[in-house]
């Protein structure tokens, strides 16, 4: 997508080879810069820290690390530590285990000679194999659109979306917005209502800066707004990305999600979860009891990041001394609040039956 006219990736391999860069999304949307790694732990700390985030990107992230760390030990130990570093940054998102597990199937076959030459040749693949999997969803979410766009007589269609899944969630396109982007440059007009997402603002912070770059017609809107808009005939559909998705439709996202959904169910508002089959965890059937929820921490509650008046990047504490904090990051929306699941293969009911009616191959387990 485009950042001040410039096409980028989230990610990517520098020039010389074997960096591999990444945009520092904790600097933006004030500063977009770019962060080098050339390690595996420098890879973890940017899984850890949110320097890179969202289920898709966390994946390819992890790949390119065990690339990197086959520069430095391409032994079995060194490919079974390097794993195993990686898989402890972030619990939620199954895309960081899928990727992982490709990498070590990838390498296991390689004699330690060629794992370096091969580790890179399979993160790219799966980079790549992203990029078209969230181009393909954003062609079938725009099938949606246009329905909507013409049964509005022309007007605009109003999207409410959560947390951030556009392209930096991603490595382009992006899942919940790859149909915004779709649709806009098909012609259909289309005005998003941009959750603020807190704790972290990705929402005010990512959603809102990828869209305003990309020339997107967007609303920044508290996360408490989205109730009172459904209410009003203000949304037409509400559409959020994913961190893991069980084998019946269950959908674990951003934490707010869950109360989205249930204003979008009160207020007949369809609701789609937009993700790549890669965010399918076929191995869990009750996202409630199983998925597991990542705790982060107390800081990112009792303090918020903004730009002062001569442009320093603060952070103000905003809460009371020594109240106690949680911090859950994502809540899980049960597949009867879920109007269907968009996928690359196309839009599935959210159920056991029609996610495998996209996915057959799947019904054995």
């Amino acid at each position: 997508m485009r950042v001040h006219g410039q096409p980028y990736r989230t990610i990517f391999v520098a020039d010389d080879g074997r960096t591999v860069a990444v945009i520092d999304q904790t600097r933006l949307p004030f500063a977009f810069e770019l962060r080098h790694l050339q390690a595996s732990e420098e890879a973890a700390e940017a899984i850890r820290d949110m320097i890179v985030r969202g289920a898709p990107l966390i994946g390819v992230t992890a790949a390119y690390g065990v690339a990197l760390g086959m520069r430095g030990d391409p032994t079995d130990a060194g490919l079974a530590r390097v794993v195993d570093v990686l898989g402890a940054t972030r619990p939620t998102a199954v895309n960081l285990k899928w990727a992982l597990e490709r990498m070590r199937g990838a390498l296991s076959v390689e004699p330690p000679s060629r794992r370096v030459e091969r580790a890179y040749d399979e993160a790219a693949r799966i980079a790549d194999e992203d990029v078209a999997a969230c181009a393909a969803i954003g062609r079938h979410g725009r099938a949606l659109f246009a329905a909507i766009h013409e049964r509005r007589g022309g007007k605009a269609v109003r999207v409410l979306t959560h947390c951030n899944a556009g392209w930096l969630a991603c490595v382009d396109w992006g899942t919940a917005l790859a149909p915004v982007y779709a649709a806009h440059e098909s012609g259909i007009p289309v005005h998003v209502y941009v959750d603020e997402t807190r704790p972290r603002n990705q929402g005010a912070a990512l959603t809102a800066f990828e869209l305003g770059a990309h020339g997107i017609p967007h609303t920044v809107i508290a996360d408490n707004a989205g109730g009172h808009l459904m209410q009003h005939g203000e949304v037409d559909i509400c559409i959020v990305g994913s961190d893991r998705t069980t084998a019946t439709g269950d959908v674990a996202n951003k934490i707010g999600t869950y109360l989205k959904a249930l204003a979008a169910h009160d207020n007949g508002v369809p609701f789609y979860a937009a993700l790549p089959s890669s965010t399918i965890d076929w191995t869990i059937e009750d996202g409630v009891t199983d998925v597991p929820i990542e705790e982060r921490s107390a800081r990112e509650v009792t303090h918020v990041r903004g730009r002062a008046e001569d442009g320093r990047l603060l952070d103000v504490e905003v809460v009371a001394p020594g109240s106690a904090v949680a911090n859950p990051a994502f809540d899980v929306t049960p597949a009867r609040l879920v109007t269907g699941i968009i996928t690359e293969r196309g839009v599935a009911a959210a159920s056991r039956a029609g996610l495998l009616a996209l996915y057959p191959e799947r019904a054995g387990g």
